[in-house]
């Protein structure tokens, strides 16, 4: 099927079914926004709770996760970087007066990537090659830089600038110490979070690929830089899986496979954490649905990495319409978060590790004469003495060397009353700023991905053949008759008891038994419970697998039991119950 048809009929059965649509439609709609339905809800809400299984549970012991407001004020953003930093190249049409990211319509226009080049070169590739605005025809401008934050007051004052948050990250950075200190101040940590976050995307034209505003799954994971191994205590488990990259600079135009250990140490990827938690993604897609050979990592260029990261890879998945997609990003961001933050809050960021024993160090030691700094200097006294304690002893030892004095703060020291001497004194540790590494989900990618991969056809039928365990639904209860109020009144009390036992469950008694199997089908029930005239008899009721078809027949009281088997242990239906005979499903 070819991609436009296939992401058209997706978009259909999307709106149709109430999964996902464009916001605000009765007003026309908002480019960049878009609605989860009920079951759209749902779907996202286990896909979710799966990211939290394979990051943060199963990794308890060394990851929590916190909540963070979504607006926070302007000097966090000024530390992280993001009001200098995270802009687009825009560009104006001059007879329409609307505007453009201009890396897209360059690589529109010439097929060529535009990563990477400079404001003045894409301005020049648009005049050279008379690109134009493709809604009217006209010419365009220069091109611009265009800061993506969406920019708010905090309060009625409007000199108090906040941001909604275009990422995560900064609230796992900001709250760090106070995560460090109630986990006991133990390293390894990660702080994982799930929450929205908003971009002023210039012209969001990729449907869910591109929004204003979207969902999240990160985590930071902080680690000691000079403890690779001590870092990553899982890496073995996983040292064996093997990932298909794309190298930067590689001549090879597809992805290697590489085991993970072998990537590791061949420096393909710079720090066995980052190359962990790439393999924790990939059996993460996986289990939504994406098959190996239709992901794969790309590794990002200098010009191409956020202005933190050290190393990046982008976890790309292929779908119908677009090709391929990043789903996911990861990143060796060192210590430039922390640091930044040290420096703009003022506040020791860094955490202490002990040593196994003491050891006797040798180092430099500024003495001052207090009596000559306060006789002198009177109140300026504390300002001076903080100033020189400030500086390094080596530099000051050199001072004083070469002119005989020491200059702080515009006042002048004489050697007489500072000087420099080397001590011996025992260590019980250090203090390092930690380092980071982050994978981070476009969870509205991810699910859209997981709905296309699940799409099939049959017979002239869909079907949404979600993994068991992510689909919105897990099952649907139907009277064989819908007219028969005795069967419909069994069926209500077993949509009840599934119900009770925290399933989520719709009952349908509305047209043909067919008809309700195929529109369950196209909900991506994995379960249907048909209470029917045997039911009545003898208690037992028929539950059919929603990709084969096949029914076998169970124990009514035994629903849930089997039900929570068949989602979560991923048992097969034959195993079950009693086979039974199907001549006509529609």
């Amino acid at each position: 099927m070819a991609g436009e048809d296939l992401y058209m009929k997706i978009m259909e059965l999307a709106k149709r079914r109430g999964f996902f649509w464009p916001s605000y439609e009765i007003y026309g709609g908002v480019a960049g926004f878009y609605d989860f339905g009920p079951y759209g809800f749902l779907l996202k809400k286990r896909i979710i709770e799966k990211w939290r299984w394979f990051f943060v549970k199963s990794h308890s012991e060394y990851v929590v996760e916190i909540e963070s407001p979504i607006i926070g004020p302007s000097v966090v953003y000024e530390a992280s970087g993001h009001v200098d930093s995270f802009t687009d190249p825009i560009v104006t049409c001059v007879k329409c007066g609307r505007k453009f990211r201009a890396d897209h319509l360059i690589e529109e226009k010439l097929r060529i990537s535009a990563e990477g080049l400079s404001i003045d070169e894409m301005t020049r590739l648009i005049k050279t090659h008379g690109i134009v605005c493709p809604v009217c025809g006209g010419p365009l401008g220069e091109v611009q830089v265009f800061n993506l934050l969406f920019k708010t007051y905090i309060g009625p004052y409007e000199g108090n600038i906040g941001y909604i948050r275009p990422e995560l990250a900064q609230g796992m950075f900001v709250a760090f110490k106070r995560v460090y200190e109630a986990m006991r101040s133990r390293m390894p940590i990660g702080i994982a979070q799930v929450g929205r976050v908003g971009r002023n995307e210039i012209s969001p034209r990729q449907a869910m690929m591109r929004l204003r505003e979207f969902t999240i799954m990160e985590m930071e994971y902080f680690i000691d830089p000079k403890d690779p191994e001590g870092s990553c205590p899982f890496f073995h488990k996983l040292e064996s899986e093997r990932l298909r990259i794309l190298k930067y600079g590689s001549s090879n135009e597809e992805p290697e496979y590489y085991k993970l250990k072998e990537a590791v140490e061949e420096k393909v990827i710079l720090h066995p954490c980052l190359g962990y938690w790439m393999a924790v993604a990939k059996r993460f897609m996986k289990s939504i649905g994406v098959p190996e050979d239709s992901m794969y990592f790309h590794e990002k260029g200098p010009e191409e990495r956020a202005h933190y990261s050290s190393q990046t890879f982008d976890q790309m998945v292929k779908v119908a319409r677009w090709g391929w997609i990043e789903v996911s990003g990861h990143s060796y961001r060192s210590d430039y978060d922390l640091s930044r933050h040290m420096k703009y809050s003022g506040v020791d960021l860094t955490v202490f590790k002990s040593y196994p024993k003491p050891v006797v160090v040798r180092r430099k030691k500024i003495i001052v004469d207090k009596g000559y700094i306060g006789r002198t200097f009177k109140k300026d006294a504390p300002q001076v003495l903080d100033a020189i304690n400030k500086l390094d002893p080596g530099m000051v030892e050199e001072e004083l060397k070469r002119h005989g004095e020491l200059v702080v703060e515009g006042r002048v020291i004489p050697a007489s009353a500072v000087k420099v001497i080397e001590v011996e004194e025992k260590v019980t540790g250090e203090r390092y700023i930690p380092h980071v590494v982050e994978p981070s989900f476009g969870t509205d990618r991810v699910v859209y991905a997981a709905f296309e991969y699940a799409f099939k056809e049959r017979d002239g039928r869909t079907i949404l053949a979600f993994p068991r365990d992510i689909a919105p639904l897990q099952a649907v209860v139907l009277p064989l008759n819908e007219s028969d109020e005795s069967l419909r009144a069994r069926a209500r009390m077993l949509y009840n008891k599934l119900v009770e036992d925290g399933f989520d469950v719709v009952y349908d008694d509305s047209g043909s038994i067919g008809r309700r199997y195929a529109r369950s089908d196209e909900l991506g029930i994995p379960v249907a419970f048909t209470i029917d005239y045997r039911t009545l008899e003898d208690g037992t009721i028929t539950m059919r697998d929603r990709d084969t078809w096949r029914q076998v027949r169970i124990p009514e009281a035994d629903a849930s039991r089997i039900l929570a088997k068949f989602i979560y242990q991923q048992v097969s239906l034959e195993e079950l119950g009693e086979p039974v005979e199907v001549k006509y499903d529609g």
